[in-house]
């Protein structure tokens, strides 16, 4: 009686899935399969993380999930370089509830990384040491 049941409430409301809050967080996919993800902040910023792009050419067996609630103009540069480097992609879309992550490049088995988050200060660096070079330029051709 009791499989029976299991089968009706299968039937009903779908097949039982593990770690649901975990798999709407991380694109459809877990925690443990995670290489690295980008919130969606930082895949709103102009241009490509270099640390994604370098973690995508050692990990091409890894599929790319790209936060399919996001504008595509947005996702679109890396959707770019995943057709590029050879990565396989998805855009996952969940109506219910909305992640924080934009993008999430994982295996379809455990890999365990630590550390899967990149901080914005590498990012910001880079627009800082560019912002002061054109400070100068400007200075340069005033004087």
């Amino acid at each position: 009686m009791d499989r029976l049941d299991e089968y009706i409430q299968q039937g009903i409301h779908g097949p039982r899935e593990i770690n649901p809050d975990e798999r709407r967080k991380f694109l459809g996919t877990l925690r443990e399969r995670v290489v690295v993800v980008l919130t969606k902040s930082q895949v709103r910023e102009h241009g490509t993380y270099k640390e994604v792009e370098d973690l995508m050419q050692k990990n091409r067996q890894a599929t790319l999930f790209l936060n399919g609630n996001m504008n595509y103009s947005y996702l679109s540069d890396y959707i770019k370089l995943a057709n590029k480097v050879g990565n396989k992609f998805s855009l996952s879309s969940n109506k219910e509830h909305d992640s924080d992550l934009g993008l999430v490049l994982a295996y379809d088995h455990a890999v365990n990384i630590e550390d899967i988050y990149i901080s914005k200060q590498e990012k910001t660096e880079q627009k800082e040491e560019h912002n002061e070079k054109s400070v100068i330029r400007f200075f340069k051709k005033l004087f």
